[in-house]
């Protein structure tokens, strides 16, 4: 009996892998030629849209792109293009900073790059951080009982069902830097300013306006994933702790937040993920003014036709995409039969 048994999970075991096949079959034609194309390219000079011959050239692109240096300055007025190599690759100022009195500057040879790398993943942290917390609250409340509860579930899914593009030009007028916008509108009204605030144009104020916009477009959708963890958790465990005299915050810091874990997780995961390539609020609201990783991408492929490097620049995100998701699942401590 036990050997039959085997013999029937063994005949399953096949079973499932033959209706596998097909489906992997498809995914490497759609996915793995792609990506090894997106590979190979990086290491070449390709045109986008040219006759020009293509030629490999190993791993400059990777080099343009990543190539730093830190230099000394003789004092803090001195010009970085003095101390900063030139040859065989351009270096730019990226940043300077000190150490006591002695001066140094950090060039790199696309400080560009380096730059949209650190945008997003600045914009990445804080806006899954917010997405998360405010969900989370949302989630809390919608999942209690009140009356419209059900209606309540719909509306707050209204500001994801928009479109990113049509969103961003909605908070573009909101943002705009005079009386015109809501904010400045909002903000002279209550004497807290002259009604001139540059969101979209002021340095500091650029990348919170998008966190802004994407907290707001965002946390309904990581509510709802987490209102369906909620759903998971017996009410049985809420009553008996209610016996025990366990208070509400007691209760979600002993019961919903640890059975909630497996579905943060996820939560985080698919949005940090999905932040990580922002691209349409970025070009929408900040065009040229500042680049995301994937904005950047963009720019290099369509107006520099630099179809070598762009693929390199996706490389490279793909690996700072493939390490947050490992970092992730180790740090929460999710496996797969979470």
């Amino acid at each position: 009996m036990g050997k039959f048994k085997k013999t029937l999970a063994e005949r399953e075991q096949i079973l499932a892998y033959k209706l596998l096949f097909p489906s992997f079959l498809i995914m490497l034609l759609i996915a793995a030629y792609p990506l090894f194309n997106v590979f190979y390219t990086s290491f070449t000079n390709k045109r986008f849209a040219s006759t020009v011959k293509t030629k490999v050239i190993g791993l400059k692109n990777y080099q343009k792109l990543l190539s730093v240096t830190i230099k000394k300055l003789e004092n803090e007025n001195q010009s970085s293009r003095e101390v900063l190599p030139k040859k065989p690759i351009r270096y730019k100022e990226l940043k300077r900073f000190n150490i006591g009195n002695t001066h140094y500057v950090i060039g790199a040879s696309d400080p560009d790059f380096l730059i949209s790398v650190g945008n997003t993943i600045y914009f990445t942290l804080w806006s899954v951080l917010l997405e998360l917390i405010i969900g989370l609250i949302i989630a809390l409340v919608v999942n209690s009982n009140f009356k419209g509860k059900g209606p309540m579930r719909a509306i707050m899914l209204v500001p994801w069902a928009v479109i990113t593009v049509v969103s961003a030009r909605i908070w573009e007028w909101m943002f705009k830097a005079n009386r015109t916008g809501l904010f400045n509108t909002v903000i002279s009204n209550l004497g807290l300013g002259d009604g001139q605030a540059s969101f979209l144009t002021d340095q500091a104020l650029q990348l919170p306006a998008i966190i802004a916009v994407d907290v707001w477009k965002t946390a309904p959708f990581m509510a709802l994933l987490l209102l369906a963890g909620l759903q998971t958790i017996p009410t049985s465990l809420y009553e008996a702790a209610r016996v025990d005299g366990a208070g509400p915050i007691r209760q979600f810091f002993s019961i919903t937040l640890p059975l909630l874990k497996p579905t943060i997780a996820v939560a985080l995961i698919f949005r940090t993920l999905d932040a990580l390539r922002a691209f349409d609020v970025f070009q929408v609201l900040l065009a040229d003014r500042r680049y995301s990783m994937a904005s950047y991408n963009y720019t290099q492929l369509i107006k520099y036709k630099n179809m070598g490097m762009a693929s390199a620049i996706g490389v490279i995100i793909f690996i700072i995409i493939f390490g947050f998701a490992i970092g992730y699942i180790k740090f929460l401590g999710v496996d797969a039969n979470d």
